[in-house]
């Protein structure tokens, strides 16, 4: 089972603790050949619970994501001061109303580069969203949507996901069972 911390959140050893200025998280993040993903949680969120006790579990997930992803966790509720890439400082609860997070969890992933970002607040500087929870196989893919740059080339999820779903099709996986499957058992390469 994950720890949970003093705020009641579920914990990974390998979440970022920082002075949450979000340009140098993105900076740090650079630095590292890492992408910068914010997740937003919430005290007694259930689905916050199935994501750490399920998803993150999976090492395959857990691995790939601490490997490939600077993870700054925010409280959706929390108190404690964030600086926006835009340089306003307010509250995570503040933030997270800026940011138009409406439930939780809700993982907002950012471009490679300050450059990218360039001063703008990080509701509008998102390149990405996962709103809600997602059984690990969406879970996985869209970490992997993000790191490829796929959102480049098919501003779409769904439909990259369902050219991802054509090629393990093609390669005798049984996606309909893998969509909703608790586990994740994809040939090498994916």
């Amino acid at each position: 089972m994950p720890e949970t911390g003093d705020d009641g959140l579920h914990k990974q050893t390998w979440f970022q603790d920082t002075f949450f200025d979000l340009n140098e998280d993105l900076a740090e993040a650079k630095s590292q050949g890492k992408r910068l993903v914010i997740i937003w949680e919430q005290l007694g969120c259930p689905y916050c619970k199935k994501t750490h006790e399920l998803n993150l579990r999976i090492p395959r997930i857990a691995n790939y994501v601490e490997d490939n992803f600077f993870v700054l966790q925010l409280n959706m509720w929390g108190d404690r001061e964030v600086t926006d890439f835009d340089g306003e400082v307010l509250s995570e609860k503040d933030m997270a109303r800026k940011y138009r997070v409406l439930f939780t969890p809700t993982m907002q992933f950012f471009p490679e580069s300050p450059e990218e970002v360039a001063g703008r607040p990080g509701g509008d500087a998102e390149i990405h969203r996962m709103p809600g929870y997602f059984w690990p196989f969406h879970f996985y893919f869209q970490f992997r949507y993000v790191k490829e740059n796929a959102y480049v080339d098919q501003p779409s999820f769904q439909r990259w996901l369902g050219g991802q779903g054509d090629i393990l099709q093609e390669a005798g996986i049984n996606v309909e069972e893998a969509l909703h499957a608790e586990s994740l058992n994809l040939p090498a390469g994916f």
